[in-house]
């Protein structure tokens, strides 16, 4: 089970405060974080030079050049190990991004430059105004910019041309560069154990009271342990058990400090039944989530919409985002039901923001999905909800076409019926209605069916919008496509 952290700041009660308007445990943090930072660096740069990393060894070597205890020097060694995996998989997913970026823009430059090179081949032709067939890039003048489309585009090769350049020179240079760690100031780590008393052994918390053991550098000035009254981690759904064992980062921020405890959280009991007795399946998009209700039989028996705003700051879209699983989950718990969504990965998509259209790009970089999925699945877990992933393969054709017409939901709705009967397991054949017009390919998988079937209808010319699948009488029109397209012209 995964660990979950409660984060509160440290109490100054008037009792505790002195002289200076200090309590005892700003004082001994204060103290300590230089100690335990300088512990830390050294660590970071042994973990990045040395292959044969001992921790026994390097244990008593903190503790005779720092003067810690075993256990302070265990914290350092935790933290440090954190920080240098953290600073390797940044430096993998920064490369992987670059990587991406490079491939996206030579894909670019190779369409573009071919464009150009037909373009001017046609045009080479002394007969072109008279050629069967047209140009597939033909020349126009803006008169805004007083510039023709062939100029803009030779531009725009240039500069992508560059932009690959830099790209390229920065991903060979992260390849070659040693990893970098940043070890920040005033940051305590005391890693706690299961088998320890109270889950830690040098930092032990009753429920009100923190009492962390000092380090041997520092018993002179405080003592053998310095406590403070830090109260209870109030939660509406508080997972925080009393055993086990529980890890204490204390740390300073906007000049006040903070205690965070991470820990194996108490287990929920189950609200929902198990999905064969129905599920709510969950459609994201950029302006609104579709979602809807069906039965143990696969039937649609309620839906709706939860709207979403795009362009907020990013406080006001944490809220937003937070609103939205508490409603899915009020939703959940109504039904008695797992929730069902799309396992999306936007990654290899955002690479390629740069080659996009502005829309395009700006609809996709306000599309908070990592942050939805977080947020629901911490909410949900808080109460007993399961959340079940599903592949998102033609979730969407699906609906539009099995759906829409039948039920009369919007898109996102239609598309989360879809993923509902998906985490049930159902299965989605093609509808008699469309089998007895078109041939698809029945030994091949069903997706590869419903792939052919979307590609047919985008040849026909009859279904331009997604409100035309409403209106649909009959799929003969997917016949003979060319035929019919053909009349449509000829009127």
């Amino acid at each position: 089970m995964p660990s979950l952290t409660y984060v509160k700041g440290l109490p100054t009660p008037e009792s505790e405060l002195n002289a200076l308007g200090f309590s005892q445990m700003e004082m001994f943090l204060t103290a300590f974080a230089p100690i335990f930072r300088l512990a830390a660096i050294e660590t970071v740069n042994q973990l990045l030079t040395c292959t044969d990393f001992k921790k026994s060894k390097w244990n008593t070597h903190l503790q005779t050049t720092y003067s810690l205890n075993k256990r302070h020097a265990n914290g350092v060694i935790a933290y440090s190990r954190g920080k240098v995996d953290g600073a390797a998989l940044h430096r993998s997913l920064h490369i992987k991004t670059l990587t991406g970026k490079a491939k996206s823009i030579e894909i670019w430059l190779g369409k573009a430059e071919k464009k150009l090179k037909a373009a001017s081949k046609f045009y080479a032709k002394k007969n072109w105004p008279g050629s069967q067939t047209c140009c597939n890039f033909p020349v126009s003048c803006s008169l805004k910019y007083r510039e023709t489309n062939w100029q803009s585009l030779r531009c725009q090769i240039h500069h992508k041309k560059r932009k690959l350049f830099l790209v390229q020179n920065k991903l060979a240079t992260l390849k070659i560069l040693p990893i970098k760690v940043f070890v920040p100031h005033d940051q305590v780590f005391l890693v706690g154990s299961k088998d320890e008393t109270l889950g830690n052994g040098i930092a032990q918390w009753n429920g009100s009271t923190l009492k962390i053991r000092t380090p041997a550098c520092l018993e002179g000035s405080f003592g053998k342990n310095v406590s403070a009254e830090i109260g209870n981690f109030d939660r509406n759904i508080n997972r925080l058990p009393t055993c086990g064992a529980k890890t204490w980062h204390l740390f300073k921020k906007e000049g006040k400090w903070k205690v965070a405890v991470s820990f194996t959280p108490i287990p929920v009991k189950s609200q929902s039944f198990d999905q064969v007795y129905g599920c709510i399946g969950i459609d994201m998009n950029p302006g609104s989530i579709g979602w809807a209700y069906i039965d143990t039989d696969g039937n649609l028996k309620a839906k709706g919409q939860i709207p979403l705003q795009v362009g907020l700051p990013n406080g006001v879209q944490q809220a937003q985002i937070v609103d939205a699983c508490l409603q899915l989950a009020t939703l959940a718990l109504l039904y008695q039901c797992p929730i069902v969504c799309e396992e999306l990965d936007f990654s290899d998509k955002k690479q390629r923001l740069g080659e996009a259209s502005r829309k395009y790009a700006r609809m996709l970089s306000c599309w908070a999905y990592n942050e939805f999925y977080k947020q629901l699945n911490s909410i949900l877990a808080n109460r007993g909800i399961e959340l079940i992933t599903v592949n998102p393969a033609f979730t969407s054709i699906i609906g539009l076409f099995k759906y829409l017409k039948m039920y009369g939901p919007a898109c996102d709705e239609a598309a989360a019926l879809v993923i509902a009967r998906r985490g049930m397991r159902l299965g989605e054949k093609l509808p008699d209605s469309i089998t007895a017009y078109v041939e698809v390919n029945s030994d091949k998988h069903v997706w590869s069916q419903w792939a052919q079937l979307n590609n047919k209808t985008k040849q026909s010319g009859k279904i331009t919008r997604r409100h035309d699948y409403y209106t649909v009488s009959n799929w003969s029109f997917l016949v003979n496509p060319k035929e019919v397209c053909g009349e449509a012209f000829a009127h």
